[in-house]
């Protein structure tokens, strides 16, 4: 069928109002996506926060356990000296206790200022920084046990983590007497091992 002129002219308004409803629905549809994408990124973004904050609620969960577990031994080594400041009175106190009890000879001692320490062994402090403070001893001895007495009892009152280093014992004699005169002297020396707490940021 072919179209006269005054059909084109009939059909003309109507084409128009097509073309113009069919550009207003192809609108309609790119505003409808736009906001179903942006509905989308903020659903996404949404469930990502609840997912950190879930997170951060179990890791929370788990730091406080693990406060928990470890709190008493944490305190303990505080308490031992080995966290924190040296306790150098009571290792003194220490010292001359056990000099005492066990009637050894002439003791001298020395305990130089602390400083950063860095081990020859494997350490793993995390944040904390190892310390020593390097002390000295020097004893007179009737023989080697008062030695061995001595560095045993230093270690069993715990009271201050060390590391026997170096000792040299000097025989003051060619001949071990009985009597009560010194027959040896001990040079040692001690690395005392103490962890600094890590610092706290300021503000």
């Amino acid at each position: 069928m072919k179209l006269s002129r005054q059909d084109w002219q009939k059909l003309r308004y109507p084409a128009i109002g097509f073309g113009l409803a069919l550009i207003l629905m192809t609108l309609l549809y790119t505003y409808v996506e736009s906001v179903r994408d942006q509905a989308q990124q903020t659903l996404d973004k949404q469930t990502s926060q609840l997912n950190q904050a879930r997170q951060k609620f179990q890791t929370s969960g788990q730091e406080k356990d693990t406060i928990v577990k470890y709190l008493p031994l944490y305190q303990q080594l505080i308490s031992d000296g080995f966290i924190g400041e040296e306790h150098r009175i009571e290792w003194i106190d220490d010292l001359r206790t056990i000099h005492d009890q066990n009637k050894l000879f002439k003791i001298n001692y020395s305990i130089a200022s602390q400083e950063d320490y860095k081990p020859t062994f494997n350490l793993n402090a995390g944040t904390f920084k190892p310390k020593r403070s390097v002390m000295k001893l020097e004893l007179a001895m009737l023989h080697e046990g008062d030695l061995l007495g001595l560095i045993e009892q230093l270690d069993a009152r715990q009271a201050t983590p060390f590391i026997l280093r170096d000792c040299e014992i000097v025989r003051l004699s060619r001949t071990i007497s009985n009597s009560y005169i010194p027959n040896m002297q001990a040079n040692c020396e001690l690395d005392w091992i103490t962890l600094r707490e890590p610092e706290q940021p300021h503000g």
